[in-house]
């Protein structure tokens, strides 16, 4: 619970449902600032400070401190809100199924320092904290079958450590993952990664990967594209049983 919050908000006269209203957000999202200590998101958090006749840093000073790029946080403020998440990945672990050592791994060659590299780290096994909560969201990964073979450095005991980790993941009641298989030969899905997002007041919104920078999506025409584009690479996906045989079968593979 956020005490700082829930004094702010009877101290200023508001209830969630008041809050929700001037912010323009589902009332439940408003509750859970106060009752489950959430974070509001970057675009509100200001607002709502405001609103509440306190400074932002005195209601989240966790959220001041975080490790992750800049560029990433607004992203990271939606995973935590998110009622599901659908993420399809074509070269990586999706970030919330790595080990730490794999995620390490991925910032290989990068022109980062070791300090950084930590930071980065750690930032990222943080976020797996939403998938711990007693009502976790919804995590759908479909996964091309080349990321289970491709290693970084060789580091075969790292790749299995890593495919036991997904595997143990994908037997849990809010993660599914699914294997598109190398057979399937050119399909949707190569033209790159993506993760849709659902919030609680039923909106959608969406995070695409490039070379050079990453891109929040929320226009609707544009959520609607990639929501298709997910159905067809779904499709070409093995059933979540057989997924989940290849990857222990990937797993064994590197040990």
């Amino acid at each position: 619970m956020n005490r700082a919050v829930a004094a702010a908000m009877a101290e200023a006269g508001h209830t969630a449902e008041s809050l929700a209203e001037r912010v323009g957000i589902d009332p439940k999202t408003a509750a859970r600032w106060a009752s489950q200590g959430r974070i509001p998101q970057t675009r509100h958090r200001a607002q709502v400070a405001e609103l509440l006749g306190r400074d932002a840093a005195e209601l989240w000073p966790d959220a001041l401190k975080r490790k992750e790029p800049a560029w990433f946080r607004p992203w990271a403020d939606i995973e935590r809100e998110a009622t599901s998440l659908r993420s399809f990945q074509l070269a990586w672990i999706p970030g919330l199924l790595q080990t730490e050592a794999y995620a390490r791994a991925t910032l290989a060659g990068e022109a980062l320092s070791e300090s950084e590299v930590a930071g980065l780290t750690a930032a990222r096994i943080a976020r797996h904290a939403i998938l711990r909560r007693e009502r976790p969201p919804l995590l759908i990964a479909v996964i091309d079958e080349s990321v289970l073979r491709r290693t970084a450095g060789g580091d075969r005991a790292m790749m299995a450590e890593q495919l036991a980790h997904l595997a143990e993941c994908a037997t849990l009641s809010a993660v599914q993952v699914y294997v598109v298989p190398l057979s399937a030969g050119m399909y949707p899905g190569l033209g790159g990664p993506f993760t849709l997002a659902e919030l609680p007041d039923g909106g959608r919104v969406a995070h695409v990967d490039s070379q050079a920078q990453a891109h929040i999506i929320d226009k609707a025409e544009d959520v609607a594209t990639l929501e298709r584009r997910w159905e067809r690479l779904r499709g070409e996906a093995l059933s979540r049983a057989h997924s989940l045989d290849v990857i222990r079968e990937a797993a064994r593979s590197w040990t």
